[in-house]
């Protein structure tokens, strides 16, 4: 009787670490979340201006670029904590991969700050030079989100 009781507890202290871990990963799954809506609002600024939807604005076109750039060079692994993906817990489309080939998911997330810094170095010259960038910037989000993010479903 006593080891059942000694193996409840346990069991009981263990399933409730799980839980506690799981919800702990809630603010890092905010936060990146959080880092690409800032992406996604910045872009599509960029990508409204690029497309003649939005009046070219050099000023707005480059505080898009600067942001985008700052966003870029926030260090990802704190949020990125491994157990946080999509197979562990719920409200995520990272995959597994971020973490079995982090090497890749790191250079990816550096092409993104490469492909940005082109963006901030053209943004205030012209509506002609955003189109070009934002193609490379793109490219860098679809290379991660091919490989490393879930599809939508």
């Amino acid at each position: 009787m006593k080891n059942t009781f000694i193996l409840l507890t346990g069991l009981a202290f263990l399933g409730s670490t799980a839980a506690v871990a799981q919800s702990d990963f809630s603010g890092h799954l905010k936060a990146r979340q959080g880092q690409f809506r800032i992406l996604a609002i910045n872009l599509g600024i960029l990508g409204a201006m690029a497309k003649g939807e939005a009046p070219y604005d050099a000023e707005a076109a480059q505080h898009a670029a600067d942001t985008l750039k700052a966003v870029s060079m926030i260090h990802e692994p704190p949020l990125w904590p491994e157990g946080s993906d999509n197979m562990s817990i719920e409200g995520t489309r990272a995959l597994p991969s971020i973490w079995d080939e982090r090497e890749d998911f790191l250079a990816k997330w550096a092409g993104l700050g490469e492909a940005v810094s082109g963006m901030q170095e053209v943004a205030g010259t012209g509506q002609e030079a955003v189109g070009p960038a934002l193609g490379k910037v793109g490219g860098a989000c679809k290379a991660c989100h091919d490989k490393h993010r879930a599809p939508d479903t």
